[in-house]
């Protein structure tokens, strides 16, 4: 039990909330948000809702974590409220998802990288489109292949250096703010307005699912508020409070970079360009900028690939603690102390992901596909933890208000992103279908695994 002196503080708290969510994404994924929007205001409006959901979604988590404190994943959360079999498949579902994700997110850090000199060398040796996107795949692997050498070696990221990129990472997005102050080579702001008598309000429905998809992925990260339910002062009055003010920075500084972006680059230039924040950097600063903007990036990436690779690794081996997956993935180095085994698994499931992929697109879909079903089935456990820890009301723990329309909201909106993938038959239909088979497979391995314990105690 955490001291009251040690628990975290309002502030302390929100800029938790606001650490988590903004990473990579907001580099990357407007361009897909305004490639689905046939109009400006769906463009916004994808990015508030998904606002909406984040502090939907963080509230039921921050609940959920109050009314059983967990380790290692949710494994033990989703035992506790459904059939081991889904506590089986669903936390192995999340570590596929976020294997995804640190592909997605590498391939993002390879694209800026290349962005550097990928323009020169295209002109005097013609590389065509085909021979840039591999070398994009081979600098991810690249990324992924260093890190999981430094943490084979047992390296873990300093708090010294954990502070230098998260000054970094808001040092570009202040960067990337500046055009909403000065008038430098702003482009043409579409007006907003209301939709023209020919068009499809289904159409627009469609098209509204499809960019919310990559704004999911842009405001995920909220869910570790699981983590915090019993370690905030007061938490009754500084929970509720700390994720509405984190929640609402984050849109906030969201809404003020997409406005930056149509602003600099222009809405519908946005939806063909590449490497956005080095483009605005260009316009602002001038080439070098350019560059100098892409390396950072880059090394930014580097940090999340490094973050992700050690996390994992330990929910496989709490997995372990729990015996539901072999004592070989809790090996440690003798030497290093490193989880060699889940690390090795973990890295080269995210190379093997990658080189199925190849697009950011498809990595996107395929994540935040897999995502639904954990964010999902995880939320609606707050309705069996309320039956099961009833005892546990007003003795001091978080307890929602709105409830049970808040967790809902958040259940409907991943519904409707998992069906907007499934419906995006242009690329996304076999990311769906593959992140369905994912799941159906682990459910499978669950029976199978435990079929054959039983044959060798018999």
């Amino acid at each position: 039990m955490t001291s009251e002196a040690n628990k975290l503080n309002l502030f302390d708290f929100t800029m938790i909330v606001v650490s988590l969510v903004i990473g990579m994404g907001i580099f990357r994924t407007p361009i897909n948000v305004a490639k689905a929007s046939p109009e400006l205001w769906v463009f916004f409006a994808a990015w508030i809702f998904g606002g909406i959901i984040a502090w939907c979604g963080a509230l039921t988590y921050a609940e959920i974590g109050s009314r059983m404190p967990v380790t290692g994943g949710y494994y033990k959360i989703f035992s506790y409220a459904y059939h081991p079999s889904i506590a089986f498949a669903i936390n192995c579902v999340i570590l596929v998802s976020n294997a995804a994700s640190l592909a997605a997110v590498a391939l993002v850090g390879s694209e800026y990288l290349t962005g550097m000199f990928i323009p020169l060398s295209h002109d005097l040796f013609g590389v065509n489109a085909d021979g840039i996107q591999a070398i994009r795949i081979i600098l991810a692997i690249a990324a992924i292949l260093i890190f999981y050498g430094i943490n084979l070696l047992g390296l873990r990221l300093t708090a010294k250096t954990q502070n230098v990129l998260t000054l970094i990472k808001i040092s570009l997005i202040l960067v990337l703010i500046t055009p909403l102050f000065f008038d430098v080579n702003a482009a043409t702001i579409p007006v907003i307005e209301a939709s023209s008598a020919n068009a499809n309000w289904l159409d627009t429905l469609k098209a509204f699912g499809v960019g919310l998809v990559a704004v999911s992925f842009t405001y995920g990260g909220y869910q570790q508020t699981i983590n915090f339910g019993a370690e905030v002062k007061h938490s009754a009055k500084n929970i509720p409070l700390g994720i509405f003010l984190g929640i609402s920075i984050i849109i906030t500084l969201y809404m003020a970079i997409n406005l930056a972006y149509i602003n600099v680059i222009g809405f519908d230039t946005l939806k063909d360009s590449t490497n956005i924040a080095a483009i605005m950097a260009s316009k602002l600063f001038g080439v070098s900028a350019q560059q100098i903007l892409s390396g950072l990036l880059f090394l930014s990436v580097l940090a999340y690939v490094n973050v992700l690779l050690l996390s994992n690794p330990r929910v496989m081996s709490a997995m372990c603690e729990d015996k539901i997956l072999p004592t070989m993935f809790s090996y440690r180095h003798p030497k290093t102390d490193a989880l060699s085994v889940s690390l090795t698994v973990f890295a080269g499931l995210s190379i093997l992901i990658l080189f199925w992929a190849k697009e950011f697109d498809t990595l996107l879909s395929f994540t935040i596909f897999l995502d639904c079903f954990g964010m999902i089935l995880s939320a609606a456990t707050i309705f069996t933890l309320r039956k099961k820890t009833r005892h546990l009301d007003n003795t001091g723990i978080y307890q929602m208000k709105l409830f049970p329309l808040l967790p809902l909201i958040f259940i409907a909106a991943y519904c409707f992103v998992g069906l907007s993938i499934v419906f995006d038959y242009q690329q996304n239909d076999y990311a769906a279908a593959v992140g369905s088979c994912v799941m159906i497979l682990f459910i499978g391995l669950y029976f199978f695994i435990t079929a054959f314990k039983k044959d060798r105690i018999a």
